[in-house]
């Protein structure tokens, strides 16, 4: 269901980039640094996720963790691991309610509550069970940060700069990790429980830091349109975007095309309900491209080595705790490279390419890892064991151009505004479950080679399915899921409104 040259003409003409002043950059601009500052703050969100990961790979390398812990078996670590997601579940029925309901930004402050109440639990855990609990909570309000968090950054976020600041919001999910992989490297040696007790306080900062300042955070112009409060939209639109100029053409533009937009989503779909995600063509379209990306983004091979590095280095002879800390950390690093360099780049390049090129290079990279895997269980080589670290940093180079950072924002902004909290809320969901399978399945059998053919089949669907939506306005990706009406449709709405704005909702603000 492609748009059309007559779409794509539309979609030129209207481009938000004709309305952009070239002299307003987000380093020169104060108004704009206060709101990627903001921004900032919501993007750590993603942290505590990497955060969790990362962790849950160091403390199995800690003896004092062991010990504390008696030791868990393969299915109990499996729990450890997969507690979080499966906490998820609890929150993902009222999520996208929150959102929608009281707003992105009181859902995230609710997440970030929840996380450090769970944060203080954890550290302090005296059981196994205890321990469980609390990272169960951990996942609870996790669910409500993060269905919240990256909508508002994608609604808030100045045109020009939206497609690489949501980008970068999974892709911080590895400055999590890189914190996490170094605390546990450098907490190795103490000789008590705060070996494993410290990591587990730290991972309550990036929640600590929402708690406390994320109410004062401008709310999403949208959610504040589909409120009917326009007069609040357009100031904050008007505030950050424009210095203040609620006549400034860039806010008169995105004004009008969100009110189009959102009612157009309104005439077309009057009942918002789950239904809604698979009502029409275009957006079983977008669900199916969703569902396939949440599955994509871990049954990749990444799963396996994400949760259980520890396992892998042993498995090919590196057994030291502090070589394998080290070589996590370096490679968290390494990781949060490579996602933030092609966050930036996502515009320049394209969501297709960036998708495709990855999909191929991690099947050759994963084809390579096991064959060296292989080499040295039969024959114990160092050296097979060695290449076998250097493709598993290849393959998550590899990852790490698309799947990090894209299947957040991708997602989020091929959803129009009426589904975007609940679409989104269907993406975490099936990320969940193929989480769940892989932290506690893989545990027990690591054996994960035939993945390679599975990569093959992600290259395939991508090449058949995936729609590029590069340099487009949020609201303008309508024409690509739902034709060229719909784009006409919002177009021929923001043009019929070319009288001032601020006239039109003067008496709300009287």
């Amino acid at each position: 269901m492609s748009a059309g040259p007559a779409a794509a003409d539309a979609v030129q003409e209207t481009s938000f980039a004709r309305f952009l002043n070239p002299n307003r950059k987000w380093y020169n601009n104060k108004r704009i640094i206060s709101l990627n500052a903001w921004i900032v703050i919501l993007l750590i969100t993603s942290s505590t996720n990497g955060y969790d990961g990362s962790m849950m790979n160091g403390l199995q390398s800690l003896q004092q963790w062991q010990d504390d812990f008696n030791h868990p078996s393969k299915g109990r670590l499996g729990l450890l691991n997969a507690i979080q997601n499966i906490g998820a579940f609890a929150g993902y029925p009222f999520a996208p309610y929150l959102s929608d309901g009281i707003g992105r930004r009181k859902t995230v402050f609710l997440g970030a509550t929840i996380m450090l109440v769970a944060t203080a639990l954890q550290t302090a855990s005296q059981s196994v069970g205890m321990f469980i609990g609390a990272r169960f909570l951990i996942g609870l309000g996790l669910t409500f940060a993060a269905n919240a968090a990256p909508m508002l950054v994608t609604e808030l976020a100045y045109p020009e700069y939206r497609a690489p600041l949501t980008s970068l919001y999974n892709s911080l999910w590895y400055s999590g990790a890189i914190v996490a992989a170094w605390a546990t490297y450098g907490t190795f040696r103490i000789n008590n429980t705060w070996a494993w007790r410290l990591p587990s306080l730290l991972q309550g900062v990036p929640a600590a830091l929402q708690f406390s300042l994320v109410l004062f955070c401008p709310e999403s112009p949208r959610w504040l349109v589909s409120k009917g409060r326009d007069a609040e939209a357009l100031r904050t639109l008007a505030y950050y975007h424009a210095d203040g100029d609620e006549q400034d053409p860039l806010i008169q533009h995105e004004f009008r095309e969100i009110k189009a937009a959102i009612e157009f989503d309104r005439s077309v779909a009057a009942n918002v309900g789950w239904r809604s995600l698979i009502a029409t063509r275009g957006n079983l379209k977008r669900m199916r491209i969703i569902v396939a990306l949440a599955f994509f983004s871990t049954w990749s091979g990444n799963g396996l080595i994400s949760y259980y590095l520890n396992e892998v280095f042993t498995q090919i002879g590196i057994t030291g705790s502090s070589t394998q800390l080290l070589i996590n950390g370096v490679l968290q690093i390494w990781n949060l490279f490579w996602a933030v360099l092609a966050a930036f780049m996502v515009d320049r390049l394209g969501r297709r390419f960036l998708f495709l090129s990855s999909a191929a290079l991690m099947t050759l990279f994963y084809t390579a890892q096991a064959v060296y895997f292989a080499e040295y269980t039969k024959h114990g080589v160092a050296a097979a064991g060695h290449a076998v670290v250097g493709f598993v940093f290849l393959f998550f180079a590899a990852y790490d151009i698309a799947f990090t950072p894209l299947i957040i924002s991708y997602t989020i902004e091929i959803l129009p505004f009426s589904l975007r909290a609940k679409g989104f809320i269907v993406f975490s969901f099936v990320l969940s479950v193929a989480l769940i399978f892989n932290q506690y399945v893989n545990s027990i059998a690591l054996d994960a080679l035939g993945w390679k053919y599975y990569l093959a089949v992600e290259f395939v669907f991508l090449w058949v399915s995936l729609v590029e939506t590069k340099n487009r306005a949020l609201e303008e990706t309508a024409a690509i899921f739902d034709g060229e009406d719909a784009l006409e449709k919002i177009i021929h709405e923001e043009t019929a409104q070319r009288t001032p704005i601020t006239h039109e909702i003067a008496n709300e603000k009287a």
